[in-house]
């Protein structure tokens, strides 16, 4: 009878035994791959009033094809992982530019509430003379383009009292900082960084969303700025999701790609179907 001797020491290991040992190699996961593409489509179209029907119909999809991926036995995870995650915030911001939509559109057809400028404490009288330009602006009513409400006053809406803090009119260098995945203003526009208080002065007892605040940049030509055509994650941002009940308040920054050099004025709505008021940016 003839017996293998035992190997010497130092000796190879059998083949078999070296193929037992290599690690499998993980094969790619095409699920989740496709769930990143469609969820990354579905949060572009989510983010276009024109097209918000293609980002709700593809976020959900993306959204359920990322957890079909989770579960594929042996296949990396991370595409399916950022697809969910994408498909999640997608259709946070789509309910926010759907729900901006809703109130443009309500307003147009059946106007706003009213909406009015309150006392600033902040705004300090003097005798100086003003030039011929403010003087000009002093006939209009406060509020209005061409006499806009100073930074500090209280913007007072039926529900939501607003009052921008200040106006960082160059937060490039702030928003490249605050996250590595913030896209640099595109050639010929800056960063604004607005800093609001808003408090709910409504009576509802689940509270409501400061997402109802609209606050939008319009040019010295009158064009207003699409702020969700470049969303970014700006530092101390404004948490706009977080319900509010009456007497609170929330303060943060609202970061806005805007034409260089920022020459316009803002325009607040303190509450959904509430006037604009145009306020300083500085």
């Amino acid at each position: 009878m003839t017996t293998t001797p035992p190997p010497y020491e130092g000796a190879p290991a059998p083949a078999t035994q070296l193929t037992q040992q290599a690690p499998a190699k993980k094969g790619r996961n095409t699920v989740g791959i496709v769930a990143l593409v469609i969820a990354a489509i579905g949060f572009i179209f989510a983010c276009i009033p024109g097209a918000l029907i293609v980002g709700w119909v593809l976020l959900p999809v993306g959204f359920i094809l990322g957890i079909v991926g989770l579960f594929m036995s042996g296949k990396p995870k991370w595409q399916a992982i950022t697809a969910v995650i994408v498909s999640i915030v997608g259709t946070i911001v789509g309910v926010i530019v759907f729900m901006t939509v809703v109130a443009t559109a309500f307003n147009d057809s059946f106007g706003g509430s009213e909406s009015s400028v309150g006392d600033s404490t902040v705004v300090e009288e003097t005798d100086e003379e003003q030039p011929a330009d403010t003087e000009e602006a002093a006939g209009d009513e406060v509020g209005t383009r061409a006499n806009p409400a100073p930074l500090g006053a209280p913007i007072e809406g039926e529900d939501w009292t607003v009052v921008v803090n200040s106006v960082d009119l160059d937060a490039n260098e702030e928003v490249a900082a605050e996250n590595e995945f913030n896209e640099p203003a595109d050639e010929g526009t800056v960063y604004i960084s607005v800093n609001v208080t808003i408090t709910y002065t409504g009576n509802d007892p689940d509270g409501q969303s400061p997402a109802f605040v609209g606050i939008d940049y319009v040019t010295a030509d009158g064009v207003t700025v699409d702020a969700f055509e470049k969303l970014v994650v700006g530092p101390d941002e404004l948490d706009s999701l977080s319900p509010l009940y009456e007497g609170a308040s929330a303060t943060g920054n609202r970061t806005i790609q805007v034409p260089a050099p920022a020459d316009g004025v803002l325009a607040v709505s303190p509450g959904m179907i509430a006037d604009k008021i145009f306020v300083a940016i500085k």
